[in-house]
């Protein structure tokens, strides 16, 4: 009986796979994607078939194809012992495929890319059929057209084609050019998918940065390269394997040390890298005296969503957080997560007052968002607030990042405590703080507590300096009580503000 349960169980199991078309990933794209998708893979099958038809069988392309296609298993071989690269993937392959395409004729072009696609899918990860066929025919197709690139313009220089060695300039900037049509059609055919996917994948870091750019480059030279010495003698090929495996090495190593600095959930510095990047702003600041500023975000009754919805919905809501504010702020802003719901942001050369409009925005915008909870009913909108509290240094102070931390932190405190979803701010030198709820107001005080006092008003000193809290349930969030119901760790022992940014009061007409 058991056993007969198991082979039902089993049969379930595989027509499930089989004709359940329906839950294929796919469909859960765009429809406009979708097609794009089957056009470009139906594509690379046509010119295939159209090769093949036509091609004529020589044993020494034969033998030249099985020496690349050797040296490419090698490598998806060697990308095991480490695994692939999530996102968008950085490899060495060109080198391997660039001389099929120039030196065998063209079928062979978009034949090499599907059989090591197929390899790394059985040898690596299992990553969905449609993506592995997808990034198969747009490199297919990049190298047929290189190819056909190749054949018009070597033409143009009589000898070069069969005597590349006497016209090394000439032949060797040919394919230089190829590669190049090569990347620019495989990079518009594979971005116009991802952003299709994935509009908030940004082009300008994954693909035009400095390290994508210069490992490009190294990637197109070599190929260009092993193009050439291949074309002058096959023993080449045993010589060029250590060096692109050492390649590959230096491409991963550079990937490794960007993914030891992120945090994983939300692609942020994580808490070390934003700790010594911001160390180093810091100093500078002081060194130059240039004003800066650093904010501490926090997720208001976090807690209480992971309770309610999970913690899949805690990670999205941290996702968006991490999308919101890496929009609003500029490219030399560094922001990262500093733990569990706790964000950390470095404003460099930026004043107080515009470094409290900054903090501002960013409250703002994030209360405008919701997430969409899922459930039987097509979901349920989950609101999110923050509360923020920022630390400015004046030009010419001279402070240190832990300090800069310490009063950010207690900014933070007393927002949590003054009825959260607002933004709090303590000036170095001028003692100033200003305040900001989601009413909408703004008010400037001569120090901290009258700060706090101008906004809560009836709650009185106590309740705004962040000491004794709120009295009972009409404290700081006007119903959980002094210390708060919603497990905000903020609202359990909240500091005084640091003593090195205690300072004198002046008498004079409030800002």
């Amino acid at each position: 009986m058991a056993a007969k349960e198991t082979l039902v169980d089993a049969t379930r199991s595989i027509r499930g796979r089989i004709m359940g078309p329906r839950s294929w990933p796919i469909w859960e794209l765009p429809r406009w994607l979708v097609a794009f998708i089957s056009l470009v893979v139906l594509a690379d099958v046509v010119v295939l078939a159209v090769g093949a038809s036509a091609l004529t069988v020589h044993l020494r392309d034969v033998a030249l194809f099985g020496g690349l296609l050797a040296c490419c298993a090698v490598t998806v071989e060697l990308t095991r012992r480490v695994g692939e690269n999530t996102g968008f993937v950085k490899d060495v392959y060109a080198t391997w495929e660039l001389p099929v395409a120039i030196l065998l004729p063209l079928p062979y072009a978009p034949l090499l890319p599907i059989i090591r696609f197929a390899l790394t899918q059985w040898r690596i990860l299992k990553a969905p059929v449609y993506r592995r066929a997808f990034s198969a025919s747009a490199i297919g197709l990049s190298y047929v057209a290189a190819a056909l690139v190749f054949h018009a313009l070597i033409r143009l220089a009589p000898g070069a084609a069969s005597d590349p060695g006497r016209h090394a300039l000439v032949w060797m900037l040919v394919v230089a050019a190829c590669a190049a049509v090569q990347w620019f059609i495989n990079q518009c055919l594979v971005w116009t998918a991802i952003k299709g996917s994935n509009p908030a994948v940004s082009i300008r870091e994954e693909q035009f940065a400095r390290e994508p750019v210069y490992n490009d480059l190294s990637e197109l030279c070599v190929a260009v390269l092993v193009t050439f010495c291949l074309a002058c003698s096959w023993i080449a090929l045993v010589f060029a394997f250590p060096f692109i495996n050492l390649l590959q090495r230096s491409v991963r190593h550079a990937r490794l040390l960007k993914d030891s600095r992120a945090d994983s959930k939300t692609g942020l510095l994580n808490a070390a890298a934003w700790e010594h990047e911001s160390a180093v702003e810091v100093a500078r600041a002081v060194r130059t005296k240039t004003p800066l500023a650093v904010a501490m975000v926090d997720i208001d009754r976090f807690k209480t969503i992971n309770d309610m919805y999970g913690h899949l919905l805690g990670d999205q809501v941290l996702r968006e957080l991490a999308r919101t504010m890496t929009t609003l702020l500029r490219d030399y802003d560094r922001v990262g997560r500093f733990g569990g719901e706790e964000f950390s942001v470095l404003l460099p050369q930026t004043k107080a007052v515009d470094a409290f409009r900054t903090a501002e925005r960013i409250r703002s915008n994030i209360a405008a968002l919701s997430v969409i909870a899922p459930g039987a009913a097509g979901g349920e909108r989950v609101h999110i607030t923050v509360s923020i509290g920022v630390a400015a240094l004046d030009a010419g102070d001279d402070r240190t990042l832990p300090d800069l931390l310490a009063a950010a932190d207690a900014a933070l405190y007393r927002a949590k405590r003054c009825g959260r979803d607002q933004v709090q701010m303590i000036s170095t030198t001028r003692g100033l703080s200003a305040i900001s709820s989601s009413a909408g107001s703004t008010s400037w005080g001569a120090n901290a507590a009258n700060a706090a006092n101008s906004a809560n008003g009836a709650n009185g000193a106590n309740g705004a300096d962040g000491t004794n809290g709120a009295e009972g349930a009409d404290g700081a969030d006007g119903a959980d009580g002094a210390n708060g119901a919603d497990g905000d760790t903020h609202d359990i022992r909240p500091p005084h503000e640091p003593s090195v940014f205690r300072r004198p009061v002046t008498t004079g007409p409030a800002r």
